[in-house]
């Protein structure tokens, strides 16, 4: 499994709450994803081809595991997703919802990259029925 080294815990605060520094975005491969633990949280990042980067739980609903940032990530249509890498249910990666059950989700986390550096923040509050 691809970890990254979290040591670098500088905080940022700004509109969006606490922020940690995670990586550098090359430490995301391209069309994968790695774990991270950020705040005692087991977190997951995920790269697109498009070079989004997005921010899940790296907890696995169906098998319960912690293994998400092991996943496929790809598209369904437009929709950017990875899929367990247990079950291989799909998740967006822009809501968390699954995409083979609309009532299981992945927590969402802020994300955003400065400066080439990924930067996590606390949960994302993603409403019931929104699909970006």
């Amino acid at each position: 499994m691809s970890t990254v080294n979290t040591r670098d815990t500088t905080g940022a605060s700004d509109a969006m709450g606490e922020m940690v520094q995670v990586c550098r975005v090359d430490q995301v491969p391209l069309e994968g994803g790695v774990a991270a633990l950020v705040g005692g949280r087991a977190i997951a990042l995920f790269r697109t081809w498009e070079g989004n980067i997005y921010a899940t739980s790296n907890y696995d609903p169906w098998s319960r595991a912690s293994v998400m940032s092991r996943g496929i990530v790809g598209t369904r249509g437009d929709v950017p997703f990875v899929a367990s890498p247990m079950h291989k249910q799909a998740f967006d990666l822009r809501t968390g919802r699954c995409l083979d059950d609309e009532s299981v989700r992945l927590t969402m986390y802020d994300v955003r990259v400065l400066d080439g550096r990924v930067w996590v923040g606390g949960e994302k509050s993603v409403p019931e029925g929104e699909s970006t």
